[in-house]
């Protein structure tokens, strides 16, 4: 009989999940830029943080 191991990995989807909605309120996003920025979350951060390179 085998062995059967669950992984359960909610935690960093969580995390992920809590990160987004941080981004979106630090950065003051729309709603459709923050439905866009389930896509292309890093352009955002990019976008955001370019002018202090």
């Amino acid at each position: 009989m085998e062995k059967i191991k669950i992984e359960n990995h909610s935690f960093s989807g969580g995390l992920w999940c809590a990160a987004w909605i941080f981004t979106i309120g630090y950065l003051q996003l729309s709603f459709w830029q923050g439905v866009l920025a389930i896509i292309i979350w890093p352009f955002y951060l990019g976008v955001h943080f370019s002018p202090l390179l």
